[in-house]
């Protein structure tokens, strides 16, 4: 499994704590930026990552910024992805069993570092549950995008 990251400032110190996490997990990951806290968009950042989950250079994406709003909504303008923006573990458990989400968006001002690995551990842990309802729902969000 290979993960996506992409942070602006705000996100920046949370998505570094994410990075050494997966790292101790041995899960490989790629750094779409930013690389420092010096103030940048979001957008730039949540695109790369999205881009690359989308293109299947990554298999799933983490992003985060100060809320982890401005950036999930910029991951899901590209086709294909399904970014959540989870809070805590019990919604990122959801998204993927029902959703099947690619992305997970955090924001590094509202959660804190223990936090943020309960939920990538969650999120990354838990597979689709592939019930026909939930591979429908997401055919139908597909047709959205075309």
């Amino acid at each position: 499994m290979k993960i996506a990251l992409g942070s602006d400032h705000g996100g920046f110190d949370l998505k570094m704590l994410v990075a050494a996490h997966l790292k101790e997990r041995g899960i490989e990951y790629k750094d779409y930026g930013c690389n420092d806290k010096s103030s940048c968009d979001y957008p730039v950042f949540g695109r790369a990552a999205a881009e690359a989950v989308a293109n299947g250079e990554c298999d799933m994406g983490i992003v985060v910024c100060t809320t982890g709003i401005g950036i999930s909504i910029t991951a899901n303008k590209v086709k294909g992805i399904r970014c959540a923006l989870c809070s805590e573990p019990l919604s990122a458990k959801m998204t993927r069993l029902h959703n099947d989400a690619n992305m997970l968006a955090l924001g590094g001002a509202l959660i804190g570092q223990n936090m943020a690995y309960e939920i990538v551990d969650t999120f990354l842990d838990t597979p689709f549950s592939g019930e026909e309802k939930h591979v429908r729902r997401i055919g139908e969000i597909a047709q959205t995008e075309s």
